[in-house]
């Protein structure tokens, strides 16, 4: 018999009960429709996550606190947080010459912000002016932090836009004077908004590093009497360069830090693509995650189709003993099942993908969740719904395909 012919049965077969065939399917609909929408979302988080590390800065290395240390005390071992010093910022700033586009200290706190009737705590951030550059800031309104500022501890602050409209709403802050923990700052700019990214500087307010330690930051910014910061940006010049002078950087804290070859760091210098290998890691951990209970879906609807396809036998044993006795051979009436068990679901699989593509789209229009179609997770989905057809109807088919003529022609 021709494929053609098989799949003209088949179709038939399959409008002879179309709300059996419609509730055959729909675990393989489901199955298939999670599958995509999840791997589109999943696609569409890392790509989120890519944007919003890139945005930062361009070839961005952080040198940070690392681990705690052990500490030995009369009463026995303690803990203790590492710290980084303003005199490591300045110890990298001699030791690293080449391949360094910029680089920047930064303490940051949360304090008291007031204007007006309007009061609420947000970050506080001691910078420098190549803060801005390092960071890939642009400004809204007025001007950035400059060396001038840190040089003559200026009383001057920049507002983050969230900051800006929840203290000021539609009025301009240039100019307007804002108390910080009680001591009082002129505003000298206004940041863009970056939106909902990570490290978007929306909800801080940027002063100079100097100011801060002098007339704001006091006593909690100091360990042992020395000048802390959260940590060190370094804008390396090439992608390329950034293995040397993250080593360069590693070496020099190290020793600063009196650490001996086999100690373990108290700090960290991480890499952009650090960062972005452990969200993705994270994002496909769960992306993988989900996919597997979306697999489940599939396996009941694989079950389900078997199911049904073992009932069909059933229905039409009459049939399939009357086309052996008229010269059908097994492997005829073996296709002829296994046709109509893959089609019903390849036709699942097509209406799952529709479905999918219709919820990624949904949650980008929506802004919900970010989501990347990709041609990669259609294909892997189809692929799926026809391994499912032919896996869960092999053995309705050989089970139809197996009926001796004689005992199918006298079933009742």
């Amino acid at each position: 018999m021709l494929f053609s012919e098989n799949i003209k049965i088949a179709i038939r077969a399959l409008r002879a009960n179309k709300m059996r065939s419609v509730l055959t399917i729909l675990g393989i609909v489901i199955g298939v429709a999670t599958v995509v929408a999840l791997l589109s979302i999943g696609e569409g988080a890392t790509a989120s996550i890519t944007s919003q590390i890139q945005s930062g800065g361009s070839n961005l290395l952080t040198v940070s606190p690392g681990k705690q240390q052990n500490m030995m005390s009369g009463t026995g071992q303690s803990r203790q947080a590492s710290h980084m010093y303003y005199d490591d910022y300045q110890l990298l700033e001699r030791g690293l010459a080449s391949n360094i586009s910029a680089m920047v200290p930064v303490y940051q706190s949360s304090y008291t912000v007031k204007f007006g009737g309007e009061s609420f705590n947000t970050n506080i951030v001691g910078v420098m002016e190549d803060h801005k550059d390092v960071r890939s800031f642009a400004i809204a309104e007025g001007r950035f932090i400059t060396d001038g500022d840190n040089k003559s501890q200026s009383l001057v602050a920049v507002l983050g836009d969230t900051v800006a409209r929840d203290l000021f709403g539609t009025l301009s802050p240039i100019g307007k004077t804002i108390s910080i923990n009680g001591v009082k700052f002129q505003v000298a700019g206004v940041l863009e908004s970056k939106g909902a990214s990570l490290g978007s500087p929306d909800d801080n307010i940027f002063i100079p590093i100097e100011t801060g330690y002098a007339k704001l930051f006091g006593e909690t910014a100091l360990y042992n009497g020395r000048k802390t910061v959260n940590n060190i940006l370094i804008s390396v010049e090439t992608t390329s360069a950034m293995d040397t002078v993250s080593a360069q950087a590693e070496y020099l804290i190290r020793r600063s830090h009196e650490l001996a070859p086999t100690d373990e760091l108290d700090f960290s210098v991480q890499s952009q693509a650090d960062t972005l290998e452990t969200l993705n890691s994270v994002t496909q951990t769960l992306t993988i995650f989900l996919g597997a209970i979306a697999g489940i879906s599939l396996l009941v609807g694989g079950i389900g189709i078997m199911n049904i396809m073992l009932v069909t036998v059933t229905e039409r044993t009459k049939e399939i003993g009357l086309r052996k006795a008229v010269g059908a051979t097994k492997n005829q009436i073996l296709t002829q099942f296994l046709i109509e068990t893959v089609t019903l679901s390849l036709l699942g699989g097509i209406l799952g993908i529709l479905l999918g593509v219709g919820i990624a789209l949904f949650f980008s229009v929506t802004g919900l969740i970010g989501s990347v179609i990709t041609a990669n997770s259609i294909l892997l989905a189809f692929f799926f719904a026809l391994v499912i057809g032919v896996f869960f109807g092999l053995y309705p088919a050989f089970r139809a395909a197996n009926l001796h003529p004689m005992v199918a022609l006298r079933y009742e």
